[in-house]
């Protein structure tokens, strides 16, 4: 078993948790909310490519 990587870890994590604001601003009814969590899950993604393609 390989040693976690913690840089990915942590961008999963801000990844669910856009992904969780996302759902918390449908339920509040918040179409701003959702944008922005969208935007942000978007930005955390892409980053995470970008730095996964480095890395190899």
């Amino acid at each position: 078993m390989s040693k976690i990587k913690l840089p990915f870890f942590i961008l999963a994590i801000v990844a669910v948790a856009c992904m969780s604001g996302i759902g918390i601003a449908i339920s509040y009814r918040s179409t701003l909310g959702a944008i922005l969590s969208f935007l942000a899950f978007v930005a955390v993604m892409g980053y995470g490519f970008v730095l996964k393609r480095k890395l190899l």
